[in-house]
């Protein structure tokens, strides 16, 4: 009897998949640090969803929230980590793999 191949898809990490969280995650990682209303504008969320996801990546140690001001406005950043940058790679590595394999069999 053949073992059979473990598929890649079940390895994908739910945290980083969710799809507003891989955004949140491309979209740091391409800018390095965005604001709230950057990534809220860009993604089209909404406060209390984006605010949700980046609590999410933070507990996980994939983003790092910093708040400060900008003038006397209040401003809240967000940045990917080191960690946040291996996850995404990750990810992205196994959604190639993925993807190759559907398109061989096409």
């Amino acid at each position: 009897m053949t073992e059979v191949e473990r598929n890649p898809a079940l390895d994908l990490d739910d945290t980083v998949h969710q799809k507003t969280r891989l955004a949140l995650l491309t979209v740091l990682d391409e800018a390095g640090r965005a604001d709230f209303p950057y990534l809220k504008r860009t993604l089209g969320l909404t406060d209390g969803n984006l605010g949700r996801h980046l609590d999410v990546l933070a507990a996980q140690g994939l983003v790092e929230i910093t708040k400060g001001y900008e003038g006397r406005r209040p401003r809240t950043w967000a940045s990917i980590t080191a960690k946040g940058e291996q996850a995404l790679g990750d990810e992205m590595t196994l959604l190639a793999g993925i993807l190759e394999n559907f398109r061989r069999k096409r």
